[in-house]
């Protein structure tokens, strides 16, 4: 087993951000992620997770309310797993923070908290590019900020692709740290800053109790059984788009194929017509000079029809007709 726990494992997750002890690495990691927005002073967790209304929910810390250094409250919910609808799943789950925050009566002014809403992804979106993204609502037309009570901080770690010696920046280091910390045989940085050497020791697997451990290793299960249902659905859906991606190429190439034969045809038949035109006109040009020169022969009078007929090859017939 690894030094480290993995923190994309339901319990791993929790041990570094969710519970009392940990609370000065969130505090610190919070901060990297605001810097020059917002700077929090302190911040309490939930007595307990909120009843989640589903059983895939359970990775998230619910109610972590943080105090900025200007008094102000905001609310940071945090996300740790790939699941389906995962952008309208993120918004239901700021929508649910803000609306827990109601009360009844009509003195309320609906003064809510801000949310802050931060997910870490250990996949990737195709529409979304970059490592961070970082979203709030936008007033379309004059492309500013309308509200900051929402805000929502998408972290795909494998669009983080920065070395150890690379990362400059305490949030990199914690990204880093984060994306690899269950490889990691020693805990970078722990000598130089006393956050990481907090986390190097709250993190080592061989310093989980006894009910913390198994409750980690049978997490750890569930984290790779997943991956392993992802994997092999994947796999399928590759090998069946395969299929289906073949045979829609051959509905496609036989359809252009088709479409390419019928202007083949068209532009063949075109030049063909072109030519028999010409050969007809010429057939009906060469008729007319005979005639001509029939009613001439027969005008002077020199000759007889039958003369005519053999120096034209017009029938004795039409010529007596002209």
């Amino acid at each position: 087993m690894s030094r480290f726990i993995n923190p994309y494992t339901d319990v791993g997750f929790k041990i570094i951000f969710g519970q009392e002890i940990s609370k000065p690495l969130l505090l610190d990691f919070l901060n990297t992620l605001l810097e020059g927005e917002e700077h929090i002073v302190d911040l309490s967790l939930s007595d307990k997770e909120q009843v989640s209304d589903y059983e895939d929910d359970r990775t998230l810390i619910y109610d972590v309310l943080c105090t900025t250094d200007d008094g102000s409250k905001i609310i940071v919910e945090m996300q740790n797993k790939k699941q389906g609808y995962f952008k309208k799943r993120s918004l239901y789950y700021v929508a649910r923070a803000i609306s827990r925050q109601g009360e009844s009566g009509k003195t309320w002014r609906y003064d809510i908290k801000a949310v802050y809403f931060v997910a870490f992804m250990n996949f990737s979106l195709p529409d979304m590019p970059d490592f961070r993204t970082d979203v709030m609502l936008m007033n379309v037309k004059h492309k500013n900020v309308f509200s900051k009570d929402i805000r929502m901080t998408f972290l795909q770690l494998p669009l983080f692709t920065k070395g150890q010696d690379e990362c400059e920046t305490n949030f990199e280091k914690w990204i880093y740290i984060f994306k690899n910390m269950y490889i990691l045989e020693r805990m970078p940085w722990a000598a130089q800053n006393a956050v990481f050497n907090k986390l190097a020791d709250i993190a080592e697997v061989s310093h989980l109790t006894g009910t913390k451990r198994d409750e980690y290793e049978k997490s750890l299960k569930r984290y790779r059984d997943t991956l392993d249902i992802f994997e092999t659905a994947r796999e399928d859906g590759h090998e069946e788009g395969w299929q289906e991606g073949r045979e829609k190429g051959l509905q496609e190439g036989r359809a252009e194929g088709r479409a390419e034969g019928r202007a083949e045809g068209r532009a063949e038949g075109r030049a063909e017509g072109r030519a028999e035109g010409r050969a007809a006109g010429l057939q009906e040009g060469r008729a007319e000079a005979m005639k001509d020169m029939a009613r001439f022969l027969k005008s002077s009078g020199k000759m007889s029809v039958e003369e005519i007929a053999a120096a034209t090859g017009l029938a004795p017939s039409e010529i007596a007709s002209l």
